[in-house]
């Protein structure tokens, strides 16, 4: 699928840039390559496969949300720029 020069204008004034003659035949030619990559994405048939699945099935795995507790709380509280005993302190963001 191509795009023409008038439509990347069109699409670059909509954006608020200001693009050269040498851009506009650049982004002529990669948007070009975008619209042709859908089209054949949207020739794939996906009738059988139902919204937010994965190719390769859930591989995201899950455990319980326990509470552990830490051995070095020091290490982590060094980080900080303030504490205040065993707690991080932060500034009052709400007034």
């Amino acid at each position: 699928m191509s795009i023409s020069e008038k439509d990347v204008r069109h699409i670059a004034r909509l954006a608020r840039l200001h693009i050269t003659d040498q851009e506009v035949k650049l982004y002529q030619e990669q948007l070009g390559k975008i619209l042709n990559s859908m089209e054949e994405l949207r020739s794939a048939d996906t009738k059988g496969v139902s919204p937010g699945s994965a190719i390769l099935g859930p591989t995201i795995g899950t455990r319980p949300d326990e509470a552990r507790k830490f051995e070095d709380v020091e290490a982590i509280l060094s980080q900080s720029p303030e504490r205040e005993g065993p707690y991080f302190k932060v500034r009052k963001v709400i007034e």
